[in-house]
């Protein structure tokens, strides 16, 4: 059976953000950018999924519209990871599981030894793909950082994930103790690309088709995966796989777009749920002029009919 990535190149990923790639945005990403690329649904707790835990059973729901996507776990033991994807696996049936080994916050990082904490245990991590890789039938994919502290530490641990079996390895271009500030580095990604013969692909500041071409160039990756750059633009997407700009900018049509997102958020969540949509606005109208007033009303909505009274309103005060 052809594999989620056996496609054509580059791979376009949607990345899996905390909180921002749930059903809905998926959705709405799907509708505005096609088929051409893939959903990484937002990290689930391993432990959660065992337990039966029913929030996280539900951040793991998907419909066939969503397609292709892999489901992301993340955790420190082989045992409950491995129990994990075989349920996720049979319940869920995704297109592949993806590991989390790039999460800096300090829960995951610190408090637990998970997320990015595992690139500092290369045979506690080793253990978990071939782990997981034992009890499910999907591919198995890593999602990594380039180090703890050094850049460098990835070209070891890169190696090393390969080994033990990992499919595909995705790249973000900083290191844990960066975070998400300065610059993503590619020139590293690019020596990480040389070393592996698995998939190799690049994270990290992509936010339009200049980025993306200059990202592809530079690391020679197979693919890319965008996670802030698709936030308020589904259709990121659709540009990138047609490399040419044709951002919608008319604010007519954005509005329609936020509507139909808000529709999503509220079927998928329950009526009144927008307050949880307010992110998603932010993003939206990032820059958008003359909007002081109209942005104070849009972070305190709370229902669908408010929000397209604002729109409505804004548009109106605008012509």
């Amino acid at each position: 059976m052809k594999k989620w990535f056996e496609t054509k190149k580059p791979i376009l990923i949607l990345a899996p953000m905390a909180d921002y790639t749930d059903g809905p945005f998926g959705r709405i990403c799907r509708k505005y950018s096609g088929k051409d690329f893939v959903i990484f649904k937002e990290m689930v707790s391993s432990e959660a999924l065992v337990r039966g835990n029913e929030k996280t059973l539900k951040m793991s729901e998907f419909t066939v519209k969503e397609r292709p996507l892999v489901i992301q776990i993340f955790g420190d033991k082989p045992g409950v990871m491995a129990k994990a994807a075989k349920l996720v696996e049979e319940k869920f049936k995704p297109d592949g599981i993806d590991i989390n080994m790039g999460c800096p916050v300090p829960k995951i990082a610190q408090k637990m030894a998970a997320g990015v904490a595992l690139m500092k245990n290369p045979k506690l991590a080793s253990e978990i793909v071939k782990s997981v890789k034992k009890a499910v039938n999907l591919p198995v994919s890593v999602k990594t950082r380039l180090g703890w502290v050094s850049k460098d530490e990835i070209l070891k641990f890169a190696v090393v994930l390969e080994k033990a079996g990992a499919d595909l390895i995705t790249l973000h271009g900083r290191t844990k103790a960066q975070g998400y500030s300065g610059i993503a580095d590619r020139e590293t990604i690019a020596k990480v690309k040389k070393i592996l013969k698995i998939p190799v692909i690049a994270n990290g500041d992509i936010v339009d088709v200049a980025s993306a071409k200059k990202c592809l160039e530079i690391t020679k990756a197979d693919g890319i995966m965008i996670g802030r750059g698709a936030l308020g633009k589904p259709w990121i997407f659709k540009e990138i796989a047609k490399l040419q700009n044709y951002k919608i900018t008319r604010l007519q049509d954005v509005c329609k777009i936020v509507l139909e997102h808000a529709k999503f958020h509220e079927k998928y969540y329950s009526k009144g749920s927008l307050v949880t949509f307010r992110k998603h606005l932010a993003f939206y109208f990032k820059g958008v002029p003359n909007m002081k007033e109209f942005r104070v009303q849009l972070m305190q909505i709370k229902e669908y009919k408010e929000l397209e009274k604002i729109l409505k309103d804004y548009l109106k005060n605008k012509n």
